[in-house]
């Protein structure tokens, strides 16, 4: 009978056969032209000159347009918007003719009075066997959701240029403020001291951060001169109090007693009663005065766990002035104090600096710059004053670059040389 197995044929295997078959019979109900007119991205083809001459169901419903209103009545560049037609005529078409095709162009369709469709089109000449160009058959993807998103990401960008813009601004501003701040921890111009030559420099590591170096000179009223440099630890605003008040406690302090072990004690106890509850705040300093006399200068100071001073003489040869033993000012309620005095001859100068100077590592090889090679770099100089050594400090810090990682402050005083008498001419 047929239909039924035979006494060779598995049921099994039947059974797997039949169901072969019914997937293959529903796959023909699914003819080619279905699946051109329902796929999910439009098709269309073009005569040579655009004239559209077939479009699938998809591309129409996008368009809102019948078949009979495209079909042998519209080009493909009618679909388009003006933009659109613009480029299809000047790229699009010469591009495609000079190629044979093009590929993922996007362009954008009318899909609606006044709205318009983005989508991404590919083109390509179909040729008869001798070469002769046919016809154009054209694919049409829907780009909406990929416009959508480059819109999004186009959007974000456009925030993100407009946020770094405004934190740029705001950094600006913020470091114009913390210059005008910086400077009012600092003397805006040091003072004249008749007999006597004095030069300054301030070098900021980062504009962003407040600084906790000082200085200052300043008159003690019957001669002498008092003056002064230190280092506040730390930096920011907290950094900026300590000096502030550090800078009023000394000058406070010396009009009332100049002596230098007696103004460091003073400020040892306002940094220690001022900050013994909470964070521990403490600074170095060296506080001294100077006194002009004819042709020398009498100074003596005391340091608080400063680096030690620096004299350049006029001989050519430069060497410091140890201070060995002094405390940081501000860590314990009664903290010892050195001295050091000296005289300083015409052509002599005092240097004082803080150790972002000789705690910068420059080079290549990052290593200590140390208070040698200061001493080296000075013996080097032309001892002609003050404003000359800092003048060549400031090179030298400049050539440091992103070695130089802290605030440095330097602080020069002098005798000034006596003028060369120029050599009298024979008159004859």
């Amino acid at each position: 009978m047929m239909g039924s197995a035979g006494p060779d044929q598995d049921p099994e295997t039947e059974s797997e056969a039949g169901a072969t078959d019914a997937t293959f019979t529903s796959l023909l109900e699914d003819s080619a032209e279905e699946l051109y007119e329902q796929a999910p991205c439009g098709y269309l083809s073009t005569l040579m000159d655009g004239t559209i001459a077939k479009i699938n169901t998809t591309l129409l419903d996008w368009l809102g347009l019948s078949r009979s209103q495209v079909v042998d009545r519209m080009r493909f560049a009618d679909l388009l918007t003006v933009g659109g037609k613009l480029y299809h005529e000047t790229h699009f078409a010469p591009m495609l003719q000079m190629k044979g095709e093009v590929s993922g162009i996007a362009l954008d369709l009318r899909i609606a009075p006044k709205k318009r469709m983005p989508v991404l089109v590919t083109s390509k000449v179909k040729t008869s066997d001798d070469g002769e160009p046919l016809l154009i058959r054209t694919t049409v993807f829907d780009a909406r959701e990929r416009r959508a998103y480059e819109t999004e990401l186009l959007r974000g960008r456009r925030a993100a240029e407009e946020a770094h813009r405004q934190a740029e601004a705001d950094r600006k501003r913020l470091q114009e403020a913390l210059a005008v701040l910086q400077q009012s921890l600092l003397p805006t111009a040091l003072p004249e001291v008749p007999g006597l030559e004095a030069a300054s420099y301030y070098h900021t590591a980062s504009p962003d951060l407040l600084g906790g170096d000082f200085y200052d000179l300043f008159p003690l009223g019957d001669g002498r001169w008092a003056f002064f440099l230190g280092d506040v630890c730390g930096k920011g605003p907290r950094a900026a109090a300590v000096t502030s008040l550090t800078r009023y406690t000394l000058r406070a302090a010396a009009l009332h007693d100049p002596d230098p072990v007696t103004v460091l004690s003073t400020l040892n106890t306002v940094l220690h009663e001022q900050y013994t509850s909470g964070e521990p705040r403490y600074c170095t300093a060296i506080f001294g005065f100077l006194h002009p006399a004819a042709d020398k200068a009498h100074v003596h100071w005391a340091s608080g766990g400063h680096p030690s001073a620096l004299v350049q003489h006029a001989d050519g040869t430069a060497g410091y002035l140890p201070t060995p033993g002094g405390m940081l000012v501000g860590i314990l309620p009664n903290a010892p104090f050195v001295t050091a005095s000296t005289q300083l001859l015409p052509g002599d100068t005092l240097l004082l600096y803080t150790d972002g100077l000789t705690e910068a590592r420059p080079g290549p090889k990052r290593e200590l710059y140390g208070e040698d090679a200061l001493r080296a770099f000075t013996a080097a100089q032309p001892p002609v004053g003050p404003k000359a050594l800092i003048s060549a400090l400031t090179g030298l810090l400049a050539g440091f670059g992103e070695g130089l990682d802290d605030d440095t402050a330097l602080l020069a005083l002098g005798v000034p040389a006596p003028l060369p008498t120029p050599a009298n001419d024979d008159l004859t």
